[in-house]
């Protein structure tokens, strides 16, 4: 199983998700290049969807993998949707959490603003306070799971100070573009063959319900699970998302508590 992450996102992030789901199967949450522990690229130019997905390939091939479930929030998710519809997909079950084959200018313009943050924070307090602002809308998080965003989501500066944890220059890309209306993915949703769960935000603007209700309308197998009191994007840290996230995948699907419930379109 691979875990991926958003925009601004780390591997750590998946913490808690992955050891619920490694009582059956290997899971690796990777750093995308730029984010965590992985290397910052030379320019922002770089940081762009195709070397994403061919930095992906070479992971599974080094992993020795042909066959993968794929769980991936925001930017991980439209990863895992782009690599599960080209010929030949290794996605064998796809969770994309709070994206779509849709995402609107304004949503865009909201993550942009989202990323801004200064080069230095002076204390630990800064940072801490910085984090839970640009994740509040999580959803349901416990003291130390919070805990957790801030400890691994900013890194010490030699000198004195905090910076977070990714190359500033993936700020200068979320941009939206002049007169467009948002960023157009169905083409590629509608080659996806594998099973699909859609996670959405209950207050989400990145994942519209009208977007998850189109895909689900093109693709009646799909499921799609709303996570009450959140917005972009679920944690996916409670014990109810988790249960949801691996039952989807081992395909038992049993024991879902009503504000996590998956549903199908209406016929």
């Amino acid at each position: 199983m691979v875990c991926a992450h958003g925009y601004s996102g780390n591997a750590r992030d998946f913490d808690f998700l992955a050891r619920g789901l490694a009582r059956d199967a290997r899971v690796i949450c990777p750093d995308v290049a730029g984010r965590g522990e992985s290397d910052w690229l030379p320019s922002p130019l770089a940081y762009h969807f195709p070397q994403f997905l061919a930095d992906f390939r070479s992971l599974l091939a080094h992993a020795k993998v042909d066959e993968v479930d794929w769980v991936g929030t925001s930017m991980g998710g439209l990863l895992g949707l782009m690599l599960a519809a080209t010929p030949g997909s290794p996605v064998r079950r796809l969770v994309m959490n709070d994206v779509g084959a849709f995402l609107p200018a304004g949503a865009l313009a909201r993550i942009a603003r989202n990323l801004r943050a200064p080069e230095r924070f002076a204390t630990h307090a800064e940072v801490a306070a910085h984090i839970r602002h640009t994740h509040r809308d999580w959803g349901e998080m416990s003291e130390a799971q919070w805990a957790h965003l801030v400890r691994h989501g900013a890194r010490r500066i030699e000198g004195g100070g905090w910076r977070l944890h990714y190359d500033p220059q993936i700020t200068r890309l979320v941009q939206p573009v002049p007169f467009a209306s948002g960023l157009y993915f169905w083409g590629a949703w509608y080659r996806v063959q594998c099973p699909v769960l859609l996670i959405r935000g209950e207050r989400s603007e990145v994942f519209p319900p009208w977007v998850a209700q189109a895909m689900l309308d093109s693709k009646p197998g799909a499921e799609l699970m709303e996570v009450a009191g959140a917005g972009h994007a679920p944690a996916l840290m409670t014990s109810a998302e988790i249960a949801a996230v691996a039952e989807f995948i081992t395909g038992t699907r049993t024991g879902r508590t009503p504000a996590t419930a998956p549903r199908r379109a209406a016929a």
